[in-house]
């Protein structure tokens, strides 16, 4: 019987970050921040405002539509919830994965995965996964619209399902799923003097990625990667 031939590694534009050996997103250096940019302004962040956005939305583009492939795996359809709770200062529901999670394990994320054959639409896929992940029942979200799709490494085309959330909720975390769940202030997060840029050069590939560190009393919550992403893209669409 022949010997079994070794699995070839994957090149070096697929593999995935969490992957290289000791690998810290938080210890590479910030190549950028953009102050220059404008903040959102506050009058902008209030519901009616973004509500309005939605139903009259302007001309614009996302600023990034996709990351670079991390596997050839065949390409699967996904939805996030991006639930800014009702405050008297509006903020950003974002949870912190378990870590023996197979895919962005400890990292932190909007409440949402995969789309099920029976889901109706985005939305769906978005609401069903919140109430499954952090329990959150649609009882009190207000869906306002969508995102144009993201793409990630590991080949999921994510839409991000954009809601209001009433402040009463009753959160219930999925254990196996879901480490914590916290929030932050929207006018944080869309304003870009908070928005870092990295670049990260191993095996040959370069990666670039966005991140918006947000001190939680004395806890860290860095948001970076795909989540970060489709908040610049947010921030590009609230200030178009």
């Amino acid at each position: 019987m022949p010997p079994i031939a070794p699995v070839p590694p994957l090149p070096p534009d697929l593999v995935p970050l969490s992957k290289l050996p000791h690998f810290d997103p938080r210890a590479v250096p910030v190549a950028g921040i953009d102050s220059h940019l404008p903040a959102v302004g506050a009058a902008a962040l209030a519901p009616d405002a973004i509500r309005e956005r939605f139903r009259t939305p302007p001309a614009w583009e996302p600023e990034i539509w996709a990351e670079k492939r991390f596997t050839d795996r065949q390409i699967a359809h996904a939805s996030v919830l991006v639930p800014i709770v009702l405050r008297d200062e509006p903020t950003v529901l974002l949870t912190e994965r378990t870590t023996h999670l197979s895919t962005h394990s400890g990292q932190v994320a909007f409440p949402g995965g995969k789309r099920d054959d029976t889901d109706r639409d985005a939305a769906h896929t978005a609401l069903r996964e919140a109430q499954e992940e952090i329990g959150l029942h649609e009882r009190h979200v207000e869906v306002l619209g969508q995102m144009p799709t993201y793409t990630t490494g590991t080949r999921f085309i994510v839409t991000p399902v954009v809601a209001l959330v009433r402040p009463d909720a009753q959160l219930e975390l999925n254990a196996h799923e879901v480490a914590d769940a916290f929030e932050v202030p929207l006018k944080f997060l869309m304003n870009p003097a908070h928005h870092r840029r990295h670049v990260f050069e191993a095996l040959g590939a370069r990666r670039e990625w966005f991140s918006m560190p947000y001190m939680d009393g004395s806890t860290e919550r860095f948001i970076w990667g795909a989540t970060a992403a489709m908040l610049r893209n947010f921030y590009r669409f609230l200030s178009a």
